[in-house]
């Protein structure tokens, strides 16, 4: 984090780090004998982890290499690139991450988003195909309004910096061949899904069956994925330490017969976790994955040696192997949420356990699911609120109903998989697994409908989500210890909670106006306390996402619509709105702020000399051949220009 957040040299950074490591061998061999470490050693250790931490995020900088293609970007040069992994397609365009390989005839690294525009002959490209292509670079734009997710900055963690839009009459195929394990993960996934389509599976089963077991979500439904959202379930649509350990559960029962042969248990300890890597790559190696499978392969290689492990110490490990190879996997949502919900049912699940012992098997297994499912949303809630705004009441009904009944779903699943592959599997097979996958839909549907228990719209910042950690671990701490100090603690940081809550309170409670940016319209808020008042030309401003999230955000209780208007007062300053018929002329007035919409046709000159603004703007209403004009005519006339379409929202002060 330090080093994302903070530019440090790289040779600074590994000078950093040889001194601690030199120090810290030299304070270890002193202290060696003695059976207890002193803090300087502990302190040593730190310092070493932290400049390991810098030089290792900066050895994997990929803009700070020489062969990076940002110092070789070059005007109408050709682009030849590598098919890396497939994303989820937008309405208009598929999109892949690729990674560069020249611009022109020199060779480059570095990956970048490519967007192909959608036609009714496009056909999906192939993982690791080389194409040529003389589309440009372009930079990727920021969040445009405000609280909007900024997909610039969540690309930029994953080193992508640049995109390409292209489209298929565009692209020179220039190499057809596999040379990656990607690419030939994906041929398997190609070769599984051609199987599987010869039979009678809905593309809603098949898009499942692809999320469950080859780890690929790009095809499933926008209302599929809601349903498992609002249900709470969606980490079964998602390959991870779920999946990965009742893989190896079954693994292990595969090769036990071989425990009898002489190393019999090596051999198979080492071929589970080669088939565990395999199963990641055929998943894509996505953050969750890779996760679940580095952590059970340590704990497959302690259980097949017989060595006692330690589960917090295994996660830890897990980490730094991660982060030693992919450093700015810890700003993943999936891997946060991961490791967040493994830590809360190792540490409360058996607290919760222990209220309760059942008489019965079947009530013992119904209660365990529940108090790991209860555990991992104790872990995964305060994150959950930061990042959603949501709480899924039902979630517990949704992995009691579906949670047993995993393994033996993943099993089917795994056989049908073989059994397609090998041009084997049987009808009535093949009807009964569509049948339960839809039976599973079914029911996530019915869940998430019940709106009743779906909290949504919770406005819940960073500093309340790490205090409310601070929360859980002092008093989870409290229960195991019993001690005073760790209730005092608890009560604390209650306390400072509070604190928080009541700060975001006044702060929000202020007033703005905002120009929204939204293409093809005009949207003005003005925001008094708690409420919002909407101007817009938008019919139903609750399909504008970015609006939902500024009332989120801002707690806002009263939401009114209304029509636009020519004038606006605000903070003893006016605006003026110059639509598409073109009025400005009214005597003697003189506003500060000149709103431009639906591309009106003036004569920007005029405008300004006779009303004399101190700041012209330009929404995403406008085209944007006028926007530029208007820009350079304000640049001449030495006035400020903001156009949304660069610069995003504007929130007059």
């Amino acid at each position: 984090m330090l080093a994302f957040y903070y530019a440090v040299p790289t040779s600074l950074s590994l000078l950093i780090s040889l001194s601690c490591i030199i120090f810290l061998s030299v304070i270890y061999y002193i202290d060696r004998k003695k059976h207890k470490k002193t803090i300087g050693f502990g302190v040593t250790v730190c310092l070493t982890a932290i400049s390991l931490g810098l030089l290792v995020t900066n050895l994997h900088h990929e803009k700070r290499h020489t062969t990076h293609y940002s110092h070789f970007q070059r005007e109408g040069e050709p682009i030849t690139f590598r098919i890396k992994t497939l994303l989820k397609p937008s309405l208009y365009s598929d999109k892949y991450t690729v990674d560069l390989l020249k611009i022109g005839n020199t060779t480059v690294k570095g990956k970048a988003l490519l967007n192909i525009s959608k036609s009714d002959s496009t056909s999906q490209l192939d993982v690791d195909h080389l194409y040529v292509t003389k589309a440009a670079l372009s930079p990727i734009k920021s969040a445009s309004n405000p609280h909007q997710f900024d997909y610039k900055s969540y690309l930029e963690k994953q080193y992508i910096y640049n995109q390409i839009f292209t489209n298929p009459s565009e692209l020179l195929l220039i190499q057809s061949k596999s040379h990656t394990v990607y690419g030939y993960a994906d041929r398997l996934r190609k070769h599984i899904n051609q199987s599987l389509e010869t039979h009678s599976f809905s593309t809603d089963e098949l898009a499942i069956i692809n999320a469950l077991l080859l780890g690929q979500r790009q095809d499933v439904s926008k209302d599929i994925v809601t349903h498992y959202v609002n249900a709470g379930a969606i980490h079964i649509l998602a390959v991870s330490g779920l999946h990965v350990g009742i893989i190896l559960y079954l693994l292990t029962l595969v090769f036990k017969p071989m425990h009898s042969i002489k190393n019999g248990k090596h051999i198979s300890g080492l071929i589970i976790i080669i088939l565990l890597w395999c199963f990641a790559v055929v998943a894509g190696l996505s953050s969750s994955v890779t996760r679940a499978v580095t952590m059970f392969s340590i704990v497959a290689f302690a259980m097949h040696l017989k060595r006692p492990t330690n589960i917090y110490n295994t996660l830890a490990f897990s980490i730094l192997v991660l982060t030693l190879f992919k450093p700015l996997i810890i700003f993943d949502v999936g891997f946060q949420l991961s490791y967040l919900a493994v830590l809360a049912i190792v540490s409360i699940q058996p607290l919760l356990a222990n209220l309760w012992s059942p008489k019965y098997k079947v009530t013992q297994r119904l209660w365990d699911v529940f108090t790991v499912t209860l555990a991992a949303q104790f872990g995964v809630l305060p994150i959950s609120l930061f990042y959603f705004h949501q709480i899924p009441s039902l979630f517990f009904i949704a992995n009691l109903i579906v949670i047993p009944f995993l393994g033996g779903i993943l099993t089917l699943g795994i056989i049908v998989i073989i059994l397609a592959s090998l041009h084997a599997l049987p009808t009535f097979l093949a009807d009964l697994y569509g049948g339960i996958i839809t039976l599973m839909n079914t029911l996530m549907a019915w869940i998430s409908d019940q709106n009743t228990f779906l909290i949504e719209g919770i406005s819940f910042n960073k500093y309340q989500m790490f205090l409310a950690y601070i929360v859980i671990v002092f008093f989870v701490s409290y229960i195991k210890n019993g001690s005073y100090k760790w209730l005092r603690m608890t009560l604390i940081t209650i306390v400072l909670f509070y604190g928080v809550l009541i700060y975001s309170e006044f702060r929000i409670a202020s007033s703005n106006f905002t120009i929204f940016h939204k293409s093809r319209y005009t949207i003005l808020g003005k925001k008094v306390n708690k409420k919002l008042y909407i101007d817009s030309n938008l019919e139903e401003p609750s399909t504008f996402s970015s609006l939902n999230s500024f009332i989120t955000e801002n707690r806002i209780s009263l939401t009114k619509h209304d029509t636009l208007s020519s004038i606006y007062h605000y903070n003893n300053n006016y605006l003026l709105v110059i639509d598409s018929l073109g009025i400005y002329k009214i005597p003697q007035f003189r506003p500060k702020y000149i709103l431009l919409s639906n591309s009106p046709k003036i004569n920007l000159n005029r405008v300004i000399n006779t009303l004399q603004p101190k700041v012209v703007i330009a929404d995403g209403s406008n085209y944007k051949s006028y926007v530029a004009r208007w820009k350079a005519t304000c640049s001449k006339n030495k006035i400020s220009f903001h156009s949304t379409y660069h610069n995003g929202a504007y929130k007059l002060k």
